[in-house]
């Protein structure tokens, strides 16, 4: 079977990223950017870094900011009509997971209008044309849009996510600069951190991984053990190392998928807009332990990578428990929530169960959930 892998065309990463924007929409002959950023981020001059230079050189551009932190149907569909409207031929999408997911959303339906009401773009999108361009530049260290194939809209009405997965929506080029990460506040860089965590954990442990991801994730997670407690004191090592962390898991995860972490997360996010990666933290190790007996020695192999010694003289039951409470020690450290006691109500289990079933990432878990195990596992995080 071959494996398929999708990456960017052009990635520049580093300080001073995204100093190379205006110049790459020169060589590309663009005219005018459609600029996707959230309300804070513009609030706080961090869209301002990026705006600054294309002023500097000229060039043209409108700024997008009716975007939520769960991005809607209706942020989409409002931007599409902001987009036509503004006579622009590309996108820059300045911000964590929700300003590029609408900026794919955006672009995925400019070129393919038969897509407009959005719900039809669930699970493998069947477009035919790709994306309007997009200028991916990351402010948090987290979702790895900027580099995957996947993004998560809300529905609103059904009070539930829905993952699209489209080789069409995928950056042009990212600019992953860590510079654009030092104003992120300490709550911010542990939840988007443990989010990054939870996809090099998924994505090396779920049914499709292959050599290549597994490269690129099992180094995402030695990068992000050792970088994200620095990240969240603002170090410039820890931003340093968590920018190009998420990213490479960014690599593995858009080209093997995901499980039943993200599953289980999408659905407190829509129903209580809870955010992604404190519901990824949380549920994670317990996933862990539900999927041990699956995944057999790649266990081993994460608890070398979050830093545990003498893991090659560990018994099967040792470096189990060891890997699963590294994460827990991590996420304790970062100051992320132990469980879900203050988020979920009782009477909403079973709906987050059977929307987690339904859930586009559920059928990559290494091993198959029935919606009983589901609900077990949110009944023991409560």
């Amino acid at each position: 079977m071959a494996n398929r892998i999708i990456l960017n065309e052009t990635s520049y990463h580093g300080q001073g990223a995204i100093l190379s924007i205006t110049e790459e929409a020169k060589l590309r002959g663009f005219k005018k950017a459609f600029v996707c950023s959230d309300p804070d981020l513009i609030k706080f001059n961090v869209t301002k870094k990026v705006t600054d230079l294309l002023d500097k050189e000229g060039l043209e551009y409108e700024i997008y900011s009716d975007i939520k932190a769960n991005p809607t149907i209706e942020n989409v569909q409002s931007g599409v009509a902001a987009f036509k409207k503004s006579g622009a031929d590309y996108i820059i999408a300045i911000g964590g997971g929700s300003s590029m997911d609408t900026s794919k959303a955006i672009g995925i339906i400019i070129t393919n209008p038969e897509f407009e009401d959005v719900r039809s773009l669930e699970g493998l999108s069947p477009t035919k044309n790709p994306c309007v361009p997009i200028f991916a530049v990351p402010t948090t260290a987290g979702t790895a849009a900027e580099v995957t194939i996947n993004y998560v809209i809300t529905d609103v009405e059904k009070k539930r996510k829905f993952v699209c997965v489209d080789p069409h929506d995928i950056p042009v080029v990212a600019f992953v600069d860590p510079d654009m990460m030092s104003s992120m506040p300490k709550g911010l860089t542990a939840s988007t951190g443990m989010d990054a965590l939870t996809h090099a954990i998924e994505g090396y442990t779920t049914k499709s991984a292959n050599i290549i991801t597994d490269m690129f994730n099992l180094k995402a997670i030695e990068l992000i053990a050792k970088s994200l407690r620095g990240a969240v004191e603002n170090t410039a090592e820890g931003r340093e190392g968590m920018a190009i962390g998420q990213y490479l898991t960014g690599m593995g995860f858009s080209n093997c998928g995901l499980g039943i972490v993200h599953s289980m997360a999408h659905g407190l996010g829509a129903l209580y807009d809870t955010p992604h990666g404190v519901a990824n933290a949380i549920i994670l190790p317990t996933v862990m332990e539900y999927n041990a007996d699956a995944v057999g020695e790649k266990l081993r192999d994460v608890a070398k990578a979050m830093g545990v010694e003498g893991t090659e003289n560990m018994s099967e039951a040792e470096y189990k428990k060891a890997a699963v409470d590294a994460v827990k020690k991590l996420s304790e450290d970062v100051g992320i929530p132990k469980d879900l006691k203050e988020i979920v109500k009782p009477e909403d289990v079973d709906f987050l169960s059977q929307s987690a079933m339904d859930d586009a990432c559920r059928p990559g878990n290494p091993r198959d959930p029935k919606f009983e195990d589901i609900k077990e596992l949110f009944l023991s995080l409560m």
